[in-house]
């Protein structure tokens, strides 16, 4: 069919020029109504005709002429339309009908197909020379017609993306809140959208066709880029890059994407693979300057990178990273890849801002962050040595980039630097040499470990210190030895220096970049300057390092774990008591997933290093107690590495078969447990009687036990033999009981072997016969009455005595105890007697053998209480006695006893007197008269004994008898907790220990001076005891008992500053000892005191802080302020320690306060609500803490400042004091506030403004510096891009100097971390003069810059590549918006002449120096 046949349906002879006319006039912008019967015609047109006027036109297209057989047609279609009549503009104003028709949001599905071919028709038209001369050409119909299919595919996808697009931190901060307007605009936009598609509901058929029509659109788009050039028109080339941008997302692609110079455009069948190519058309030179097309691209493509929907405005929105979008960004990298290796150095320097912009731009979503860097990882491979060390150079300050007032910025940055080091460590390190020798520095590995990754451990934020920490950590499993070479050297006394080590400076980062709109930061070059020296000592580093396992922060300390098993286990750090102690330390973590990560730690170090002695025994020491565990998860993670490690590798034994390693590893933990480890058996236990329930204990398994008894290594046999042979149903007993017989009849047995071989005969004593049994009992009493069995023996061996004589019948059991057990006291009371009633009975004193009877006599006389006689009590008592006093033989009655210190000191060794207070103990548990008898004597001789041995044992005594005892023993409850204060540490653990035991079980309650000899315990000159005590207090103590803290409080003031003049407190019963041991009073302890006020006050709640401070209003300041206590010297220390005490920020309520340093969180509907419901809950707080403050404290406030100046007393001080803190919050309602005492008012009005006034100076000595002088590195590190931009620039100064400052940075690091820091010196930052280019600013711009730079912040950012296009449409080069320079002092312009001028503040201080 001919050109014109094929128009006919178009019917171009009935369309009146009016129409043509008034459409043309219109710009095409909105559609002009034709005839109805026209136009009724035309819709009945089918897409068959119009697919066969487009072949009738492609066959004009320039390179498809070549391919057709009539010559010089191409040049001949105008001459064709216009011989047979056809009015070029009737037919490009009856295609703009079928265009505006398929534009419609509520178009059927063949508007839409009709409106993208005659979209297709219009560019086919454009495309063939003449188009111009003849005035096809019109841009708004051609944008129209590009963006065609934005309007034509149907929106539901858009829908959906947009439902699943996530909320982007981009641009603004996390907690900022959109306009109210744009929101309500945007979701008015919505509704409305959804109401006029509601009705269109579309097939898979449709959807094909519409697709079909697509293409051929995209096609004449590419057809038409190929012949008409846009150089002219960068408006409608930035529109096609957007075009172009939005339909890489149109459809999946099939296969691999290739790109080619050119490519037939009739053989690219996917969409995206068409914009691919259309992007490269763009880029040509026809289609305008390369540079400004490049950069519009690039831009474009940042987002694809970025996964991030960007609209014509605000900020961008985060798309779901599913298969279709990393697909998408997959393919968007590989083109820019193509495109860096076609264009060379054309591209290079917006490859380099497109790196920059994908780590200034990214958000802090881990998953983002890591396709991000990925992203980074590739495109850099493109890079030449000397482009890459300079994008390494930019990286490097990037990642320094804190401490300003875009902080949750700044450290998704720190953050993102991180990922893209651990990406490029994963390439092959880049060995041949700059061309600029300055740069090399840059490209080894060891740079970017030491320089970027690592200096990131002392990060202000805990999510980067911890992220470098575990990155740290990864790098080791890296296959590349000049990786763990690099980490090595900060581990390593002889580790080198990096060369830029105390060279390079850093600032922060600054930019045009606010918080309310995302265009502010154009797609420039970002250069950031820096100022922050580093240094590498191995010692302090690894200290650093065991402190972040210590850190406040979870994810910190957790990440410091995972770099210290790194670092273990490839041998960098030795396997030392104090780094494999933190591991095992962790363990035991308050948080429950640092305890998680810590057992998970230990087991991977276990798992690399089986054979080191070291290791095994710290993952006993972590593991083990774990298994007691509050949290139920860590239990069973306990159990389970337990389970794995030790009962899975119990296999026969076979002498002449080899053990495995993990086999040889049980064999050597249970070693450790029976010797180096034994105050684990506890826990161990604790754990088989979990798994007995569970029934885990075969008879297979016993077998497998019992075959290992013969083995080298028979004591970890037994040990788990007395563990579980209760639990089994089915044991050798023919086998265990010859391993009795062998140790009976052996000479040399191993002491803890024998004691678990007792512990399984008593375990399977019930089912032996009495043959068997009287054959061990024989045994048995045999070792106890010749006293050979060591002293850890003979408990364990009494034990198994009694499990053999246990009988059904009680009476028949005490029978068999009263005869051997009795036997045994009769044994031990003549060898006693022997000694002590025989004048030279201790001139040849066996010691051992002398403990040894007395602690079998303590063990015998628990199970024969009847066979305990006075004359044994009078020996015992005898030990701890004189000669003088012994007793006749055949006394019975006791004498009155006197204090045992009171007696002469006897010649008896102190181990003996020691064991002789447990063996007298034991027998006041079995009679209570000997405790009312001798618990006096143990009360004296913990005030004045002097040997240690003697008193931790009789603290111990009284504690066993409190639970026996309770009533008896209470009164002497404070005696016991006067130990707190012993001048032995070892006596003051052991009392915190044991009361604390006994207030859990509630033994012992809170009464008297109990709870102040604890808060003594807080400040313990001993740092061990001091943090056992907050332990138990928070941990164990505190859940017991909510209210405790807040209870006792006010009493605190009162108890350790000893006054008591109160009504109330301080009136319970203390001996003068107690209060001289436990007073804090006076200013030499005012630190103490206040160390426990903020102590209780940190955990205490909020109603309970808001009680207590009413509270003290009640009973403090309002018996001052009636003079019911007199304000004497002891009353102006409280009273002036009650304003100290309410000035303290943890009096106010926290529901009120904002945290300060908080990570921000991932903005989602549960962190929007709970933010409203705090803000809800802050006012209401507010309102009713303000209510009470007036009501309550201001009438006391006023009466006791009256009060106070008449008495012309010094706490008057204090009282104004504590007005100004608590008045901060409430500045400009101190005259509402005190309107009863004007005077008051006006002075605390006076006293804030100072303050403020103060404050103010202080701010503007540390932000506003410009004459601060700093020291020159050696090597000054700079971000340089391209040549500064020739042009006038006018310098922007301040008008008056300002004072210099000092790096507040530095100050900080200091304090915070001093031992990391001890040779740091104080760097001083030359401070930079900012510089305006002189172009033109349009409006608003100013406002949005920072002129003045924040503290910190040091913007450098150089503009120098083409201008990208703003949101709202393109600018030319002209156009572009000011820029802001900051130069190096080199590189300024000379100001105006600087006044040398110091503020008064300044000279005052220089003054005070002299």
């Amino acid at each position: 069919m001919d050109l014109i046949s094929a128009l006919q349906f178009l019917k171009l002879d009935k369309i009146a020029e009016a129409w043509v006319d008034a459409v043309w006039d219109l710009e095409f912008t909105e559609g002009k109504p034709l005839d109805d019967t026209i136009e009724e015609e035309l819709a009945a047109s089918g897409d068959k005709a119009f697919r066969t006027l487009y072949h009738c036109l492609l066959t004009h297209v320039p390179d498809q002429q070549q391919s057709t057989s009539s010559n010089g047609a191409s040049q001949s279609i105008w001459t064709i339309l216009g011989d047979n009549g056809v009015s070029i503009r009737s037919l490009v104003a009856v295609l703009s009908v079928f265009v505006q028709a398929g534009k419609a949001k509520v178009a059927n599905v063949q508007q839409r197909v009709n409106g993208l071919y005659a979209a297709s028709l219009y560019l086919l038209l454009l495309g063939i020379p003449g188009s111009i001369a003849n005035k096809v050409f019109h841009e708004v119909l051609l944008d129209t017609c590009s963006d065609l299919t934005s309007h034509c595919w149907p929106h539901d996808s858009g829908k959906k993306r947009k439902k699943d697009s996530l909320k982007s931190s981009q641009a603004d901060d996390k907690r900022s809140k959109p306009q109210r307007k744009d929101a309500r605009e945007m979701k008015m936009d919505d509704v409305e959208e959804e109401e006029e598609e509601e009705g269109c509901h579309f097939s898979g058929q449709d959807l094909m066709k519409i697709r079909d029509a697509v293409t051929f659109l995209v096609q004449s788009l590419l057809r038409f880029l190929q012949t008409f050039p846009l150089k002219d028109r960068p408006h409608s080339a930035s529109n096609c890059i957007r075009i172009f941008s939005k339909l890489l997302y149109f459809e999946p692609v099939i296969g691999e994407l290739t790109f080619a110079a050119d490519q037939d455009v009739a053989k690219l069948r996917s969409v995206p693979e068409m914009a691919f190519y259309g992007l490269q058309l763009l880029c040509s030179p026809k289609h305008g300057d390369q540079k400004e097309s490049l950069q519009g691209l690039f831009h474009r493509l940042l987002y694809v990178i970025l996964m991030m929907n960007k609209g014509n405005s605000g900020k961008p929105s985060l798309l779901i990273p599913n298969q279709a979008n990393l697909a998408t960004r997959d393919q968007a990298i590989q083109f820019i890849c193509y495109l860096v290796g076609e264009l060379k150095e054309l591209a290079l320097p917006f490859l380099q801002i497109l790196l920059q912009h994908i780590c200034f731009q990214m958000v802090e979503k881990n998953e983002f962050r890591s396709h991000g860097a990925q992203a980074v990882g590739m495109l850099t491979s493109q890079m030449a040595n000397t482009d890459y060390a300079c994008f390494i150079k930019w990286l490097f300050i990037f990642s320094r980039n804190s401490k300003h007032q875009l902080s949750a910025r700044t450290m998704v940055h720190r953050l993102f630097s991180i990922d893209v080091v651990m990406v490029l460590l994963e390439q092959q390190e880049r060995t041949e040499e700059c061309q600029d020798p300055e740069l090399s520095c840059f490209l080894p590995h060891k740079f970017l470990i030491q320089n970027l990754l690592f200096a990131r451990r002392m990060d202000e934020s805990p999510t980067v210190q911890g992220h470098a920490l575990a990155c740290l950590a990864q790098c080791l499993e890296l296959p590349s030895l000049n990786i763990t070479r690099a980490v090595h050297n900060l581990f390593s006394a002889t580790g080198t220096q990096t060369v830029l080590d105390g060279e390079i400076t850093e600032g922060t980062l600054g930019s045009q970049h606010t918080q309310k709109t995302y265009r502010t930061l154009p797609f420039r070059t970002v250069e950031i300057s820096s100022a922050e020296s580093s240094s590498y000592d191995a010692k302090e580093n690894l200290a650093l390092l065991l402190r972040r396992a210590k850190n406040s922060k979870t994810n910190v300390r957790k990440s410091a774990l995972q770099a210290l098993l790194g670092l273990l286990k490839h041998g960098v750090i030795p396997m030392s008591c104090e780094n494999l102690g933190t591991l095992s330390e962790r363990c035991r973590d308050p948080a429950v997933s640092v305890k998680k990560k810590a057992l998970q730690c230990v087991g991977e170090l276990l798992a690399a290093k089986p054979e080191c002695r070291d290791v095994q025994k710290m993952w006993l020491q972590g593991v083990v107690p774990a298994v007691v565990d509050s949290e139920n998860s860590v239990q069973d993670k306990a159990l389970e590495a337990l389970d794995q490690v030790l009962l899975s590798q119990i296999k026969p034994y076979s002498a002449s078969s080899h053990m495995s390693v993990s086999q040889r590893l049980t064999w050597d933990l249970l070693d450790l447990l029976c010797n180096e480890c034994q105050n684990l058996s506890q826990y161990f236990s604790r754990a088989f009687t979990i798994w007995s329930k569970q029934n885990k204990f075969t008879s297979a398994f016993v077998t497998n036990l019992v075959s290992h008894t013969e083995a080298d290594h028979a004591a970890g046999a037994w040990l788990l033999l007395s563990k579980v042979v209760t639990s089994s149903h089915r044991v050798p007993y023919g086998k265990i009981l010859d391993a009795w017989d062998t140790m009976v009849s052996s000479k040399d047995v191993n002491v803890t072997t024998c004691c678990h071989i007792l512990c399984v005969i008593g375990d399977i004593a019930t089912h032996l016969n009495e043959d068997t049994k009287d054959r061990i009992v024989a045994d048995l009493m045999s070792w106890l009455r010749t006293f050979t069995l060591s002293l850890e023996v003979i408990t364990p061996a009494v034990e198994t005595l009694y499990q053999l004589g246990k009988n059904e019948d009680i009476k028949q059991t005490q029978a068999f105890l009263d005869q051997h057990c009795g036997d045994l006291v009769s044994v031990c009371e003549a060898y006693l007697a022997n000694i002590i009633l025989n004048e030279n009975g201790t001139q040849n004193l066996n010691e051992e053998m002398m403990v040894k009877y007395l602690h079998t006599l303590g063990v015998a006389s628990l199970h024969c209480p009847t066979k305990v006689g006075k004359r044994t009590v009078l020996l015992v008592e005898s030990v701890l006695t004189t000669h003088s006093d012994k007793v006749p033989e055949g006394q019975e009655e006791l004498p009155a006893s006197l204090p045992l210190s009171q007696f002469k000191a006897n010649s008896l060794p102190t181990r003996v007197r020691a064991h002789g207070v447990i063996t007298l103990g034991k027998m006041c548990l079995q009679h209570e008269e000997l405790v009312h008898r001798y618990l006096p004597v143990f009360a004296r001789e913990l005030e004045v004994g002097t040997e240690v041995a003697v008193r931790n044992n009789v603290v111990v005594i009284m504690c066993d008898m409190s639970v026996r005892y309770t009533n008896v023993v209470d009164h002497y409850i404070p005696n016991i907790s006067a130990c707190l204060r012993d001048s032995d540490a070892v006596i003051r653990e052991q009392t915190l220990i044991m009361l604390t035991n006994l207030l859990q079980e509630e033994f012992v309650k809170w009464k008297g001076s109990l709870f102040f000899h604890f808060m003594v315990a807080l400040v313990d000159p001993d740092p061990a005891i001091a943090s056992l005590c907050e332990y138990c207090l928070l941990h164990l103590l505190l859940k017991k008992t909510p209210e405790m803290f807040s209870q006792h409080f006010i009493e605190c003031v009162f108890h350790f500053n000893s006054y008591n003049k109160h009504n109330s407190y301080n009136k319970f019963p203390q001996t003068e000892r107690e209060k001289v041991q436990f007073s804090l009073k006076g200013a030499q302890h005012r630190e103490k005191r206040f160390r426990i006020y903020h102590f209780l006050l940190e955990h205490f709640t909020d109603a309970q802080r808001f009680n207590i401070a009413n509270k003290i209003n009640q009973t403090i300041l309002a018996c001052f302020a009636d003079e019911e206590l007199p304000l004497d010297a002891d009353g102006a220390e409280i009273l002036s320690e009650t304003f100290s005490i309410l000035s303290l920020k943890e009096m106010n309520v926290q529901a009120i306060l904002t945290p300060a340093g908080e990570e921000p969180e991932e903005e989602n509907m549960a962190t929007m609500t709970k933010a409203v419901l705090q803000a809800a809950q802050k006012k209401v707080v507010s309102q009713v803490q303000k209510k009470a403050f007036i009501d309550n404290t201001v009438p006391l406030i006023i009466s006791l400042k009256n009060l106070l100046e008449e008495k012309r007393s010094p706490v008057l001080r204090d009282l104004m004091a504590y007005l100004q803190v608590k008045m901060q919050d409430y500045r400009n309602e101190v005259k509402e506030f005190f309107s009863g005492d004007e005077q008051l008012a006006a002075e605390v009005e006076f006293a804030l403004r100072t303050s403020e006034r103060e404050r103010e100076m202080q701010k503007q000595m540390d932000n506003c510096s410009l004459t601060e002088k700093t020291k020159t590195p050696s090597a000054q590190v700079s971000v340089q891009g391209a040549p500064t931009r020739p042009g006038p620039l006018l310098p922007f100064v301040f008008a008056t100097p300002q004072p210099p400052r000092s790096n507040r940075e530095s100050a900080r690091l200091a304090h915070t971390d001093s031992r990391a820091h001890r040779s740091r010196q104080e760097d001083h930052v030359q401070s930079k003069s900012v510089m305006l280019e002189g172009t033109v600013v349009p409006r608003g711009v100013v406002n949005d810059r920072a002129i003045s730079t924040p503290k910190g912040v040091n913007v450098n950012l150089t503009f120098e590549v083409s201008a990208i296009f703003s949101d709202h449409g393109g600018t030319s080069l002209v156009e572009e918006v000011s820029v802001l320079h900051v130069k190096s002092k080199e590189q300024q312009a000379p100001g105006p002449r600087q006044w040398n001028v110091q503020s008064p503040l300044r000279q005052k201080k220089s003054s005070s120096r002299v």
